[in-house]
């Protein structure tokens, strides 16, 4: 993944052209785009809309819609905790108020986030880092996740 200075260039173009056939072509774009960049920018935006020939708005509510597009860079891990009924009721609330602490006092590099079902219920609570769900987690766990992601041993 390329990190840019929030600035869309021809790589935007190429993933445009390469989905332009397509039926549907916009989330497409949009994935290929945000794997790139690591997020959708402004100008990527503007890119889109005028290689689709749509306004900037409709592709603008398309990325602010779908809670997986980020318009601003993220940090290199990610942490999904589940917060709906299944897991908080086996535990889930200590598992987010120890993931919101070591989030707070840890400088990893995880982007910490709350989500409302992982499809894990059976073994709840649920966490997902980087992508991989892991269940049967407590604050011990979700703390130890932390600690290994500022070592860059997370995943």
């Amino acid at each position: 993944m390329e990190r840019s200075n929030g600035k869309a260039g021809p790589d935007v173009v190429a993933i445009c052209a390469r989905h332009q056939a397509s039926e549907g072509p916009l989330l497409p774009i949009l994935h290929d785009v945000q794997a790139h960049y690591g997020h959708i920018s402004d100008d990527a935006i503007q890119q889109i809309a005028d290689a689709l020939n749509l306004s900037r708005a409709e592709v603008f509510g398309v990325v602010t819609f779908y809670h997986d597009f980020h318009r601003e860079p993220q940090r290199t891990h990610s942490l999904k905790v589940c917060r709906a009924e299944a897991c908080q009721s086996v535990g889930g609330r200590d598992v987010w108020a120890a993931a919101s602490a070591a989030a707070d006092s840890h400088h990893a590099d995880v982007q910490l986030e709350a989500v409302y079902c992982l499809g894990n219920c059976a073994c709840a609570p649920s966490v997902q880092l980087d992508g991989r769900t892991i269940g049967r987690m407590n604050a011990q766990r979700v703390s130890a996740l932390f600690a290994r992601a500022g070592t860059g041993a997370a995943s």
